[in-house]
């Protein structure tokens, strides 16, 4: 290690980072106040400083940084954005950057409809109606730092339209296509903007429900459900699966099996949690799981179902969580909002957490009936509400497991009120890069064009 001739005062990675400013990303929307009083002169920002740090020090500092930080870290110098494609960088980078549990939202059409599908590209004001099915804008997203209550804009102009985003895991969006028929799905990195193809499935499919889980090692993604029977009509009946790993071992949508009888998924949303998918079933309440090493589906009994409203599976500090409100008007006990986790066992619930009876009358009012959805990873729970967006600053809550509190989010600014969207949120761990993405490029088959 290099040693230092002089006492060097010990620099706070975090000094210069505002984070009520934006980040720079494939195309970043920056807020008007792109400088504050950060930069301004800071001693501690001294170049006289950082010129005498050994530059394997300054990389490990600039690891450090969250995301907002570092993009604007590294339009300091060439040598700066050049960390960006510097594999003995990035190599730093995943070993020392903490984790970040943010989500990623975009905005979708309110439809009256359960699936994901369909986001709002085009613009919505009554000029441009004409328009619209013309042009169309890229899609655009929100970053959102539940450490700071922050939101950070971000479009993606390199995503083709016609896709819609289904699944997030290890720092990539999955983006599958709106068109009926075999479905085509992208990866893609929102930090870095970089953009993977993968093979088309095999079956012709409506709205099926996607889930994906990356590690450093494996790929594995899941496409179930709205089999395509005829031109008009679709059927819940089979699951196609994409692996690959590191072990050299790939199945591009090879492994089929018959999802249960009679099951009506909640189409885009799957959650994983330890080698196994989860997903919402209706009429009656019940949670489906898919196993991948057995390659075979189940169903779990979902506590209180006759009771339940607006249910919805999240994962959290490696479980997984059902949130619903819970209305047994009839047996005289209060309307709720409630909180189980899954036990070891995998068919049994535990109650954990309840909101409080007043917030919940509070919450009620706003959702009016409407129904919400959860999104969760980590410590955190983000509820939204459903419906049309509107004036009231309270549509989205946060329920913090670490401090076991809930509380109200502040709107995201970038969503003008009164327009006829909702956000859709993914849980999102801000990555510069995924190495496992690299298997990929290995495979021969041709891959559709999109």
């Amino acid at each position: 290690m290099e040693t230092f001739h002089s006492p060097i005062p010990i620099i706070n990675p975090y000094a210069a980072f505002n984070p009520t400013n934006s980040v720079t990303s494939c195309i970043i929307i920056p807020n008007n106040n792109t400088f504050s009083s950060a930069s301004s002169f800071n001693p501690w920002m001294d170049n006289r400083i950082w010129s005498r740090l050994p530059k394997r020090l300054v990389d490990r500092v600039i690891a450090f940084l969250p995301p907002p930080a570092f993009f604007k870290a590294r339009a300091v110098c060439k040598r700066w954005y050049g960390l960006l494609f510097s594999p003995t960088f990035l190599e730093l980078y995943l070993q020392v950057s903490p984790q970040s549990h943010w989500f990623i939202f975009f905005k979708q059409q309110t439809l009256k409809t359960n699936n994901i599908y369909k986001p709002t590209t085009t613009s919505n004001t009554p000029q441009n109606s004409a328009n619209n099915a013309t042009k169309e804008t890229p899609h655009e997203g929100f970053l959102f730092d539940p450490y700071t209550l922050t939101w950070y804009p971000i479009t993606f102009p390199i995503i083709p339209p016609g896709l819609s985003p289904v699944s997030s895991s290890g720092g990539l969006i999955s983006f599958i296509s709106d068109d009926s028929g075999s479905k085509t799905l992208l990866l893609f990195n929102p930090l870095i903007g970089s953009l993977t193809p993968l093979p088309a499935t095999l079956r012709p499919r409506l709205f099926p429900s996607v889930g994906m889980n990356i590690t450093s090692s494996t790929i594995d993604l899941i496409v179930a459900g709205d089999d395509l029977i005829s031109p008009y009509a679709v059927k819940n009946l089979t699951t196609e699966s994409f692996h690959i790993d590191a072990g050299g071992f790939y199945s591009i949508w090879g492994t089929a099996s018959n999802l249960p009888r009679l099951c009506s998924l909640e189409s885009g949303k799957m959650i994983y949690v330890a080698g196994k998918f989860y997903c919402m079933n209706y009429s009656p309440f019940s949670v489906l799981c898919y196993d991948v090493v057995s390659n075979n589906w189940s169903k779990i009994q979902a506590p209180m179902r006759r009771f339940l409203r607006s249910p919805s599976l999240v994962e959290s500090r490696g479980k997984l969580v059902l949130v619903a409100s819970v209305e047994k008007s009839k047996l005289n006990v209060p309307k709720s909002c409630r909180i189980w986790i899954l036990q070891e066992c995998g068919s049994s619930w535990v109650e954990i957490e309840r909101m409080p009876q007043q917030l919940y009358v509070q919450f009620e009012e706003i959702e009016n009936g409407n129904g919400f959805e959860c999104v969760g990873h980590g410590e955190f729970v983000m509820i939204l509400i459903g419906g049309r967006n509107s004036d009231n600053n309270k549509a989205l809550m946060m329920f913090d497991f670490g401090k076991k509190r809930w509380l109200w989010v502040p709107p995201c600014p970038y969503v003008c009120p009164g327009m006829n969207v909702q956000l859709h949120g993914f849980a999102y761990q801000p990555r510069l890069t995924t190495p496992v993405i690299t298997l990929l490029d290995q495979l021969t088959l041709p891959f559709q064009p999109f």
